[in-house]
């Protein structure tokens, strides 16, 4: 899994690099890997702070009066002690809809947050399971790879669009008859990101789901609770998520729709595909309900 996300990462970087070299030369291609550089520094340094302040999320202390975000604090630090990490910070985000997501640039500087759709919607085992999926993109330090495929997907976008303009204000004569390359990969390049960011989302999801399997000793209530966020999300929404749609890779299931295909377009795995999986890691510990059948929540009980 490791290898083939750091294949791919390298192939965007590559991506990045071409484009530079295709718009403006040798020099063009060093300055795109020197802006991807210092994006991606910022991004190490700030991603943290800058994605929970996105979503306005809310610190929970260890001595909140709340019963259930206490629950979910003593459960956290527990689950972080099996996997072996320091302790995140814990933070909620106000929000009907159940997700969560985790952040930060290694497990020293991770936070995990849910939103109160998670608490309040999902029993005490499923939300166990949910965030043990979080703390597992910590202990594989994901949150990292993916902020800077990010950094460097957005970096691409940005030199289509001024390749574009670039492009649009030089005749042929004057680019060396190459305006027809710099427009095709203004228009293929961002798209060629995206499948990339896509498929490392995709490619660390399936991770996660298996190491937060082990970490939660429960593959089951992590199935079962994929299968209810799911189910919300399709009739619930997230409002900021709507307004941030570059952070909806981070989330355990998309925000900004009910779910997907495990197709190319699909920042997520199948929640179908997810879920088999996760049963047969429950037959490899010995799960003692490994052939039950998961169903989506009904759409009666999502208010």
């Amino acid at each position: 899994m490791h290898f083939k996300t750091w294949i791919l990462l390298a192939g965007l970087t590559g991506l990045f690099g071409a484009f530079g070299l295709l718009l403006a030369g040798p020099t063009g291609m060093v300055i795109a890997l020197l802006i991807a550089v210092a994006m991606n520094l910022f991004a190490y340094w700030n991603s943290d702070r800058m994605v929970l302040s996105q979503y306005n999320a809310q610190a929970v202390e260890p001595d909140t009066a709340n019963p259930l975000l206490r629950t979910y604090y003593n459960d956290i630090a527990e689950l972080a002690q099996r996997a072996g990490l320091p302790m995140p910070g814990v933070y909620v985000i106000d929000s009907d809809q159940p997700n969560a997501f985790a952040t930060g640039r290694d497990p020293q500087h991770a936070a995990v947050c849910a939103t109160t759709g998670l608490l309040q919607r999902l029993d005490r085992s499923e939300i166990r399971g949910v965030m043990a999926h979080e703390l597992a993109h910590v202990k594989s330090r994901d949150t990292l790879t993916m902020t800077i495929t990010a950094s460097i997907a957005g970096a691409v976008s940005s030199l289509a669009n001024f390749a574009m303009f670039f492009g649009g204000s030089r005749d042929d004569e004057d680019r060396g008859g190459n305006i027809i390359g710099v427009i095709a990969m203004a228009i293929l390049a961002p798209v060629a990101a995206m499948l990339v960011q896509m498929a490392i989302s995709r490619t660390r999801e399936y991770a996660a789901d298996r190491v937060g399997g082990e970490i939660s000793g429960d593959p089951q209530s992590l199935a079962r609770a994929l299968h209810k966020i799911e189910a919300y999300a399709q009739g619930l929404p997230n409002y900021d998520a709507e307004r941030n749609p570059a952070t909806a890779h981070l989330f355990i299931i998309n925000p900004l729709h009910g779910g997907g295909m495990d197709n190319l377009f699909s920042t997520h795995p199948s929640t179908e595909n997810r879920v088999q999986a996760l049963i047969r890691l429950a037959q490899e510990m010995g799960g003692r309900r490994s052939g039950k059948t998961f169903t989506a929540v009904p759409t009666t009980d999502m208010g």
